[in-house]
């Protein structure tokens, strides 16, 4: 299946860039040894593959999915084969103290990329997975840069999201509240990170979710109304390769918008999508209605299709990848901007962050609207769009 045709493209973003820069990436990949946090989502393969096949010296993959890393592994050796220096991967949860002795084993890695993330503006729904979302999107972030300055790590590089740039559900807010993490520890050492646009048919993601209905034979809903950007897998592997590499200190890497890089909505994907396998979408009025076609339409080359205007919490009314404020470097690279950050940071306001988090894991309870109110807190006019309705309230 072509992703690209599907979501409204027909050349890749950065191939420019990637041709421009081809014979560094390889020499400094091939001379460097790296650890890819995450590695086992659809990101971090897509990152994972692109080091691969540069031939690195070593390269370590660290991942909570055993299944997902199963699959990599059979992924590259019947992609790519092998490599002269060492490929290795580990199952483990980088918030365990199992994960803090690996590093004590090792650590020696000149780039550490973290790709591990809640992602997913569902997992706001409820205080215990908002509360996991921090502690995944940015105490374990720190955490990990910690342990590289003191193993004297050449360059650390996190994945941020687009929806950190004036942020209005949590998950984003999160990727912002890390990215003042970052700032504050890009004193002690080299840190980028790249925003970018959603990753079409990544693990999880809505797109990926019609390749499960068509499979298990059910409806596909979508959006009528939400308009998005996307990049393919391999484009965000390129991405934060480029940003791992070339990215100075606190630089944003970011795609340009053009011609090549467009919105398009997730009913437009559905119709491409039924289309490109041979079937003709047949729009429904209802969830239930819905349900019921899916017994009889198939066998008439259709499918049954629900679309729907959004009206759940967090869903942003636009996308974009920097707000006003922020400085953009906009002709070193073709097809990447890059915004420029000084390490601007609030110290206070960090540790009352760390310390606030502390003491409500420490009493044993809290609810979502504490975690909103320290938000709030933490990001000048965080604008949290609550509705009351979730994705999980969805078909």
């Amino acid at each position: 299946m072509n992703i690209l045709s599907l979501i409204g493209r027909t050349t890749e973003l950065f191939t420019d860039d990637i041709e421009t820069h081809e014979k560094e990436l390889k020499e400094v990949v091939s001379s460097s040894s790296f650890l890819v946090i995450g590695g086992a989502g659809s990101i971090g393969q897509a990152v994972t593959k692109e080091i691969f096949k540069r031939n690195p010296k070593k390269l370590h993959v660290v991942d909570i999915s055993e299944n997902n890393m199963v699959e990599l592994v059979r992924d590259i050796r019947s992609f790519l084969g092998y490599i002269d220096g060492e490929f290795k991967t580990f199952a483990l949860d980088i918030g365990s103290d199992i994960y803090d002795t690996f590093i004590k084993a090792d650590g020696e890695y000149d780039y550490v990329l973290n790709l591990s993330a809640l992602k997913h503006v569902r997992s706001e729904k409820d205080p215990y997975t908002l509360m996991r979302m921090i502690d995944v999107n940015i105490f374990n972030t720190d955490k990990t840069i910690s342990q590289s300055i003191q193993n004297k790590t050449r360059k650390y590089f996190c994945v941020s999201t687009d929806k950190a740039a004036n942020p209005v559900n949590m998950m984003g807010a999160s990727k912002r509240i890390m990215e003042y993490f970052l700032m504050r520890r890009s004193l002690e050492m080299p840190i980028s990170t790249a925003r970018f646009a959603n990753v079409a048919f990544s693990d999880g993601s809505l797109l990926h979710g019609f390749n499960q209905r068509i499979e298990k034979r059910q409806p596909i809903a979508a959006p009528k109304d939400i308009r998005r950007y996307f990049v393919t897998p391999k484009e965000s592997g390129e991405l934060c390769l480029m940003s791992s590499i070339f990215g100075e200190n606190r630089d944003i890497f970011f795609p340009k918008l053009s011609d090549k890089l467009h919105l398009i909505t997730f009913a437009d994907i559905a119709v491409k999508y039924l289309h490109n396998i041979g079937y003709e979408p047949y729009e429904c009025q209802s969830e239930d209605e819905a349900r019921d076609l899916i017994k009889t339409l198939p066998e008439q080359k259709k499918w049954p299709v629900y679309f729907f205007n959004s009206d759940t919490t967090g869903e942003k009314d636009f996308e974009e990848f920097y707000t006003g404020e922020e400085e953009i470097e906009w002709e070193r690279f073709e097809n990447l901007g890059v915004i420029k950050n000084e390490p601007i940071f609030d110290d206070q306001k960090l540790e009352y962050f760390t310390k606030t988090i502390q003491r409500l894991k420490e009493q044993g309870s809290w609810q979502k609207g504490e975690l909103v109110e320290l938000f709030n807190a933490m990001i000048p006019n965080f604008n949290h769009k609550e509705t009351g309705k979730y994705l999980d309230q969805r078909m």
